[in-house]
C-alpha cells in the first residue's frame, strides 16, 4: 500500500511539473503584441496624458503655457499607410514591433525596425506606411500643449506614397 501511494505520488508530482513547464513555455513563447496580429486598421490607443510628473510635481511652464505630455501608441496592420501629415509638437518614440517607412513630400524616406527610437519631424509633411510582415507596435510621446493636435493631417495631398 505505501509502495503504491508513493508510485502514485511521484506519477502525479511528474504530470503536475510537466503541465507546469508546458504553461511556461506556452507564455514564454507567446509575444506580448500577438493580441494584435489580426487587426485590420490602424488603431491608436492613448497610454498618458498628464502636466505632472511620476512624483506628482508639476512640469515647468514650456513656451508660452503649461505642459501637456502625450503617450500614444498606434498600431499598423501589415500593409497600412497612414495620410498626410505633420506634427506641430515635439514627438519621438520606440518601434515595439515591425518596420515603419516614413517618407517626406520630397521623397526621403527611413527606415525604422523594431527596437529603434525615432524623432519625428514637427512640422514638414510625411506619411508613414508598414513595409514589414508584422502589425507595427509604435510607442510615440508628445510634449504639447492642450488643445493642440498631436498632428495635423493634409487630404488635399494626393501624392501617392511611394
Amino acid at each position: 500500500m505505501k509502495r503504491t501511494l508513493s508510485f502514485f505520488l511521484s506519477i502525479l508530482t511528474v504530470a503536475l511539473l510537466s503541465g507546469c513547464q508546458t504553461c511556461c513555455q506556452r507564455k514564454c513563447a507567446t509575444s506580448p503584441f500577438a493580441q494584435y496580429d489580426n487587426i485590420t486598421a490602424v488603431q491608436k490607443l492613448e497610454l498618458k496624458r498628464t502636466s505632472e510628473s511620476w512624483d506628482g510635481t508639476a512640469l515647468p511652464d514650456y513656451l508660452k503655457g503649461k505642459p501637456e505630455l502625450v503617450v500614444m501608441r498606434y498600431i499598423f496592420p501589415v500593409g497600412s499607410k497612414l495620410p498626410w501629415h505633420h506634427h506641430p509638437v515635439i514627438n519621438y518614440g520606440i518601434l515595439q514591433q515591425g518596420e515603419l517607412t516614413i517618407v517626406g513630400l520630397d521623397g526621403q524616406r527611413q527606415v525604422v525596425h523594431a527596437g529603434e527610437a525615432i524623432v519625428e519631424m514637427v512640422g514638414p509633411i510625411h506619411c508613414g506606411m508598414n513595409t514589414g510582415d508584422k502589425p507595427i507596435v509604435l510607442d510615440m510621446f508628445y510634449l504639447t500643449q492642450k488643445g493642440t493636435p498631436l498632428a495635423v493631417q493634409h487630404p488635399e495631398i494626393q501624392k501617392p506614397m511611394e
